[in-house]
Formats: structure tokens, C-alpha cells, sequence
């Protein structure tokens, strides 16, 4: 097993607090990924930072994203009450795309949501699990400064 690979399982397993140096670290080391490349449904997973991103999935019982096609992304997929998946357009403010877009000086696959000014930027762990950082206006995604770290992995 690479190297890489063993801090994402360990940073995967770890209950938290997650040190979000040790994300931007991995982070660096991950390769991009192409946006065309990641159409599908995607179970996803807050690392235990704190951020307060994190309370908000909770109490929406988010599920993961689907990527149905580059023009059609939902990024709230959340679990009813009676089990079933929706999209949650409210808390999301609309739906998103994906593109191709730059982010610390890498093109890599990222989802644009429609209401919000907000990037969810995505490097591959693996053919079916990614890392997502979650950017954009201060006000919108920031904890003091910090950013929300998540990962997906294929359904």
C-alpha cells in the first residue's frame, strides 16, 4: 500500500479532531481528477475538524453528491425520514455543475454551486474514492479561515 494511501485510511478512521494541516498535506500528494471522470452517485463523509459545516450534513442526515452530468450536479443528497434519498435544493440553495477550475495551482474536478458562492474542489484517492475541499467566500464556508474537508466514495 503507498504511502498516501495509508494516511488517507488513517486520517478515514481517525474519530477527530482531524488537524487540517494533515489534510492540506495529503491533499497535496493526491493526483487531480478530471471532472468527466467522476459523473456517478457518491456516498460522503466530513473528517472531524470541527468545522461547522460538519453540524449542518449532520442535521440534514446528508448522504453524499451525484453527479449526474457535467451541467447537472446535485451536492445535497440527503436521507428523508422515511429513508428514501432527495436532493436538498433548499439547504443548497439550487443544484451545481462541474468543471475543470484551478485551485492551489492544480486543474482539478470541482462542483459549482448554483446559489451559493461555493467550490467543492476534488483530488482522486482512488478509481472510486475522492477527497473534496470545500471553498469559497469567507462567510459561505470559512471557520476562521479554515476549510471544510470531506470525502466521497462511489455507490
Amino acid at each position: 500500500m503507498s504511502p498516501v494511501l495509508e494516511r488517507w485510511r488513517a486520517l478515514r478512521a481517525a474519530a477527530g479532531p482531524v488537524d487540517p494541516g494533515e489534510l492540506d498535506a495529503l491533499w497535496a500528494d493526491l493526483e487531480v481528477v478530471d471532472a468527466s471522470s467522476i459523473l456517478g452517485s457518491w456516498r460522503g463523509f466530513a473528517f472531524p475538524t470541527g468545522h461547522p459545516v460538519e453540524r449542518v450534513l449532520t442535521g440534514s442526515r446528508w448522504h453524499g453528491k451525484r453527479f449526474v452530468a457535467l451541467d447537472d450536479a446535485k451536492p445535497l443528497i440527503c436521507r428523508a425520514e422515511d429513508g428514501g434519498l432527495y436532493s436538498d435544493t433548499t439547504s443548497g440553495r439550487g443544484e451545481a455543475s462541474l468543471w475543470n477550475i484551478e485551485f492551489r495551482g492544480e486543474v482539478t474536478a470541482t462542483m459549482v454551486y448554483d446559489g451559493m458562492p461555493v467550490f467543492d474542489h476534488f483530488k482522486q484517492v482512488d478509481d472510486d474514492t475522492l477527497m473534496g475541499v470545500m471553498n469559497g467566500k469567507a462567510a459561505a464556508v470559512s471557520a476562521d479561515g479554515g476549510l471544510f474537508y470531506f470525502g466521497l466514495e462511489r455507490e
